[in-house]
């Protein structure tokens, strides 16, 4: 079991950055992929960044490629999204995940919330103009 809890949220001006923090609890964090999602009103939740179980593979919507970093310390076991020069259509509530036993140990990054077997409570961002 891991349970993820997210903070860092908040309310920022357009143009203005953010980091987002996902504290993990669970001896299976630091094996496995993570993923931030996010949901806007009224729009299906879609993903945002994917990071391996190592940090080595990362993949970003194209969105927000260039301005979100997501990275992880797993000495921590936290994740991070680092959200730069933000726009008013950032703002959502911004989801972590922790990927399922298919993603322990793998290279790879994994996209989509298939993959994904724990989540945390989301963290609201809103980006004003």
């Amino acid at each position: 079991q891991v349970q993820l809890v997210e903070s860092g949220g908040g309310l920022v001006q357009a143009g203005g950055s953010l980091r987002l923090s996902c504290a993990a609890s669970g001896r299976t964090f630091s094996r496995s992929a993570m993923g931030w999602f996010r949901q806007a009103p009224g729009k299906e939740r879609e993903s945002v960044a994917a990071i391996s179980w190592s940090g080595g593979s990362t993949h970003y919507a194209d969105s927000v490629k260039g301005r979100f970093t997501i990275s992880r310390d797993n000495v921590k076991n936290t994740v991070y999204l680092q959200m730069n020069s933000l726009k008013p259509e950032d703002t959502a509530v911004y989801y972590c995940a922790a990927g399922g036993k298919n993603t322990w140990y793998s290279g790879s990054y994994y996209w989509g919330e298939a993959n994904y077997d724990y989540w945390g409570q989301g963290t609201q961002v809103t980006v004003s103009s």
